[in-house]
């Protein structure tokens, strides 16, 4: 009996990297993942191991298409769309890929912005707020203007999803759903390049821009497999909601980034917004929607690290904490500060992640003053987006989902929306087997 066609996708995130395999009925029938050690860039700067990542994925995929157990027909990828992957102009690939949260100097900032002006115009522009290096456009532009050597040997640099197509069919492709999160290369009013970025060449480093459901077929390890383009990881996740959703819904996808989507929120940028971290994002049939950012699972990693170091317990441990309410009722003006409502107009630091461990009476306790500060953070991030609007339901996809703490606190955060986990599991990857077609 010939087994059903089943679809390979692999997620890499910016912590974790899991390679998924979906039957014809998008139901999960494997699912591995692993992580890599960071290297540092010429500068001593941590970045992804992009040599570890693409022998990974190589080795995986043909390990998974040899496997009896399944009969993989279709690869597709969904990641992280800030960074960039460099190509010579024999397509071999130039290290490192420049992690997004290198500084990026304000000397550099200011000739950008004396070159091309004025800040706030281009800023509402390109639907986003200037986050530096997260603005793979911005750090494109360091390269050229602070290592022209290695500019100079660039032929095309690929969004992170692009590139891992890229590994297979050694086509290059731009996509709009890269393109058009926080980058600062897209003009959205016009729907074309920012002036800017043809100004300074930039457009010439960039691959034609592809339809996402585009596939090339290729053959691995003597069979016949179509490839996707690869799809932004937020993007992507949106995809079973909206096809599947029958009342207006926010997205709250979360991972090392906690990214609030709301394809029901049609209002231009404002200023405070894009002071905010709010921004818009291109879906993958093109339409813009309001989002709004947050370094949450950061955070909570660094938070859960620093918790389990001091009070030497496992690394997991906070997997089994149910919410005590009584725990929030100290009169320890440190604790109580760590949760107050803060006016800062943009999270970017963490009070807890500067908060001595001795103030804690155990990792119980440590662990409901940290995602409790994430929840005053998440709830400042996603009211911008869905603050005025019809929306009543918010989901919740990713690690965060599964988190009965922070679901709970949550829930008490937005008491008049329906808060929910999830109802469809490995979204971001689900929605990369759909716009290939793969869909139920």
């Amino acid at each position: 009996m010939t087994k059903e066609n089943s679809i390979l996708i692999f997620d890499i995130g910016k912590t974790n990297k899991k390679a998924i395999v979906f039957d014809s009925k998008l139901e999960v029938i494997h699912e591995e993942s692993t992580t890599f050690s960071e290297l540092v860039d010429e500068d001593d700067f941590p970045c992804d191991d992009i040599h570890g990542i693409t022998r990974w994925i190589k080795e995986t995929a043909e390990r998974l298409i040899l496997d009896d157990k399944f009969n993989i027909n279709s690869i597709n990828f969904s990641g992280y769309g800030a960074s960039f992957v460099h190509l010579d102009a024999e397509l071999k690939l130039i290290p490192p890929i420049y992690n997004y949260l290198k500084p990026f100097s304000d000397k550099l900032k200011d000739k950008f912005f004396s070159a091309h002006s004025p800040m706030e115009k281009i800023l509402v522009e390109t639907a986003g707020p200037f986050l530096g290096s997260l603005n793979s456009g911005l750090l494109l532009y360091a390269i050229k203007e602070t290592k022209p050597d290695l500019y100079k040997r660039i032929k095309y640099s690929l969004h992170l999803p692009q590139y891992l197509s890229f590994i297979f069919t050694g086509k290059v492709f731009s996509d709009i759903t890269s393109i058009g999160c926080h980058t600062m290369l897209w003009n959205f009013p016009e729907n074309q390049y920012h002036q800017w970025v043809r100004e300074e060449g930039i457009d010439q480093k960039l691959a034609p821009i592809e339809n996402n459901a585009t596939t090339i077929d290729i053959e691995i390890q003597h069979k016949k497999i179509e490839v996707g383009i690869g799809i932004h990881d937020s993007s992507a996740a949106l995809i079973p909601y909206t096809e599947t959703e029958r009342e207006p819904f926010a997205l709250i996808s979360t991972g090392t980034w906690c990214i609030t989507l709301n394809p029901f929120n049609q209002h231009p940028l404002t200023k405070s917004e894009l002071e905010s971290a709010s921004l818009c994002y291109i879906q993958h049939n093109g339409k813009q929607v309001k989002a709004a950012q947050l370094f949450a699972g950061h955070i909570h990693e660094e938070g859960a690290k620093k918790i389990a170091t001091y009070f030497n317990t496992d690394h997991v441990f906070y997997k089994k904490i149910k919410l005590d309410e009584n725990i929030f009722n100290s009169t320890n003006e440190l604790k109580a500060s760590l949760i107050i409502q803060k006016n800062a107009s943009n999270f970017k630091e963490s009070a807890f992640l500067s908060t001595e461990m001795t103030i804690f009476n155990d990792e119980i306790e440590a662990y409901h003053y940290l995602i409790a500060e994430i929840i005053q953070q998440q709830k400042f991030s996603s009211s911008l987006v869905i603050n005025n609007t019809n929306i009543k339901k918010i989901c919740v996809d990713g690690g965060f989902g599964k988190n009965e703490l922070y679901m709970k606190l949550l829930a008490k955060a937005f008491p008049s929306y329906n808060v929910v986990a999830a109802s469809v599991p490995q979204a971001s990857s689900i929605g990369a087997a759909m716009v290939m077609g793969k869909t139920k």
